[in-house]
């Protein structure tokens, strides 16, 4: 990749800036509008205008953005920590390979599942190996499933034993997931489940199936994945089987293939996505660095992504919570996310959103659903009055605080497309705010760390 940086014009830029950072309302209003097969956006960021955009969009041609894109899809070797490249986004664009064909991979297991009567499918694993799976297992639920889900992070064994004791052995079908298999509180809840764990009834997904066979699992039992799929992208990859056992998978896949189609087009539509997204990137990095608003609340109003919060927290907070680079202009990395179901959420901390003194960002995500026509109401009426001088106009909201920079996102379709295309868009979010930043967003020390230390402790 071809560096393009040049220092004085980045340093011209960031002059600009902090001059920007000044003014309290932006002068050229940013008038943007994203509207797709899946997702409508439509930005509320009364400090960020196009002004604004126009200076990170030439920060970001200097740090040649494009290039680290490339090098991204192209396989080269982005994670320069651990000296592998970040091949997630390959289940989505290259299915038909043998490594990343998610069907021919899973379809075995999932027959046998299905064959062998199971009722319970008990999934062990924590972090991308819980998040994932059980945040597509709540968005696909079917009413008239004869199979029961369960996951379990461990390693409270109160919740091992909450969970199992009132379900019967001879239905339970147990998944173990670890990408290392090294994970602590898999690898206790294995130790606790014991003999009732067999090649019959039991299954692991992991990148290290070396391990896994010295560890007892049999051949057949052992589903794999390339260690270049890293643990917070893994929800397109095997991790998440358990969606396959009773929906079209390959649907996910679609709908996160052409969002990354968009993201490395040159057609008018793709153009607009791409700015759509650096628009999140940029105004992200707007900010946490020059406005002093470094928390983020992320609320979903649908009952099916109540846990899509938590899907965020770990893809952003993880890729992003990292130190500066000295090289960089930027000197706050990533933002931290808070939230949850929104229309629960409101009634726990809303008053210090309205209220506070606390600078945050929103993102609002909503779907116009013949089920929740409250929800969507919430979701349209918390964006204006976060956002807006709405309260002028309403003596009842006068003392509510009315500067919060709001993305609004309207999920056209909620289908298992649509979300493949929210989450790729989130990635693509995520990794142009890394490349802005000049880190990994690809590697976890501090979770590391602080695992190993823990270690210390054990008696």
């Amino acid at each position: 990749m071809i560096q393009l940086k040049n220092n004085k014009l980045i340093q011209s830029a960031l002059s600009d800036l902090k001059k920007l950072s000044k003014v309290e309302i932006a002068k050229k209003k940013l008038s943007f509008k994203f509207e797709s097969e899946f997702l409508n956006y439509q930005p509320f960021l009364k400090e960020f205008s196009s002004q604004h955009y126009k200076i990170f969009n030439e920060i970001s041609y200097q740090l040649d953005l494009q290039g680290s894109i490339v090098d991204l899809f192209g396989g080269e070797v982005v994670n320069k920590t651990e000296n592998r490249p970040a091949l997630h986004h390959q289940y989505r664009i290259n299915q038909k390979s043998k490594e990343f064909n998610f069907k021919k991979i899973t379809q075995p297991f999932i027959k046998r599942i299905k064959k062998e009567g199971f009722k319970n499918i008990i999934t062990f694993g924590i972090g991308g190996s819980y998040e994932g799976p059980k945040l597509l297992q709540e968005f696909t639920k079917n009413q008239s499933s004869k199979l029961n889900y369960y996951f379990l992070s461990g390693p409270d064994k109160d919740e091992f034993n909450t969970v199992l004791k009132p379900l019967s052995e001879q239905k339970n079908f147990y998944i173990f997931s670890s990408k290392s298999l090294a994970t602590d509180e898999t690898l206790l809840c294995l130790k606790w489940l014991g003999q009732k764990r067999n090649s019959n009834n039991s299954i692991v997904i992991t990148a290290n199936s070396k391990k896994a066979l010295s560890m007892g699992f049999a051949k057949e039992c052992i589903v794999s994945f390339p260690d270049s799929v890293g643990g917070r992208y893994s929800i397109w990859s095997p991790i998440s089987l358990t969606t396959g056992l009773e929906n079209n998978f390959s649907s996910f896949l679609k709908g996160g293939s052409i969002a990354d189609k968009m993201l490395l087009g040159n057609s008018k539509e793709d153009k607009q996505y791409q700015k759509f997204i650096k628009i999140l990137a940029f105004s992200d990095l707007w900010f946490s660095n020059f406005k002093n608003k470094k928390n983020r609340v992320v609320l979903s109003y649908n009952w099916k992504l109540r846990s899509l919060t938590n899907y965020i927290q770990q893809l952003e907070m993880e890729s992003l919570g990292k130190q500066a680079n000295p090289r960089s202009i930027f000197k706050e990395t990533g933002q931290s996310i808070f939230g949850g179901f929104g229309s629960t959420a409101q009634h726990s901390y809303f008053q210090l959103l309205h209220q506070g003194t606390a600078g945050f960002c929103t993102d609002i995500i909503y779907s116009a659903s013949r089920s929740s026509p409250l929800s969507s109401a919430q979701a349209k009426g918390q964006a204006y009055l976060l956002s807006s001088d709405f309260r002028r106009s309403v003596n009842l909201l006068e003392k509510t605080n009315s500067n919060s920079p709001v993305n609004l996102f309207h999920l056209n379709k909620l289908t298992l497309a649509g979300l493949g295309f929210l989450l790729a868009t989130w990635e693509h979010r995520v990794f142009i705010t890394a490349s802005m930043l000049e880190i990994n967003p690809f590697d976890q020390y501090g979770v590391t760390a602080g695992k190993d230390i823990a270690k210390k402790f054990l008696s």
